[in-house]
């Protein structure tokens, strides 16, 4: 089961990536937590994952997302990737490795945590560095 969480996982990020947000994908009760930027709080259902897509991309005029890794933790995957983004107000770039996790049930994302590096995501799965 958890090689297949991953490939659903996989299949997700690669089609948000490609085309957008990948609803059939996502619980329709979808939780999503983003620890990069905790002051804004959770979101829930496909209109909080909008809202958050959003929020999140506001802060951005230009960003790229490169997958790097899947990791197996059980019923959640670690999806680590390179995001590349220039602030929109700032025009800073950005470059670091960014982090993920979907927690996935009965073939569908329930949970999506964001998380700013790679170990933070594993900690939060119980498999730190």
């Amino acid at each position: 089961m958890s090689q297949e969480n991953v490939e659903i996982a996989r299949r997700a990020f690669e089609r948000f990536l490609a085309t957008g947000p990948p609803w059939d994908m996502l619980d329709e009760d979808i939780d999503v937590h983003d620890y990069d930027t905790p002051d804004q709080g959770a979101y829930r259902g496909h209109t909080g994952y909008g809202r958050w897509l959003r929020d999140w991309g506001a802060a951005w005029a230009a960003w790229t997302m490169e997958p790097q890794d899947y990791i197996d933790a059980g019923d959640q995957v670690v999806v680590v990737f390179l995001m590349k983004a220039t602030g929109r107000d700032s025009g800073v770039a950005v470059e670091r490795q960014d982090a993920m996790v979907a927690r996935i049930r009965n073939g569908k994302i329930v949970s999506l945590d964001y998380y700013n590096n790679k170990r933070q995501a594993l900690k939060a799965v119980g498999l730190e560095e």
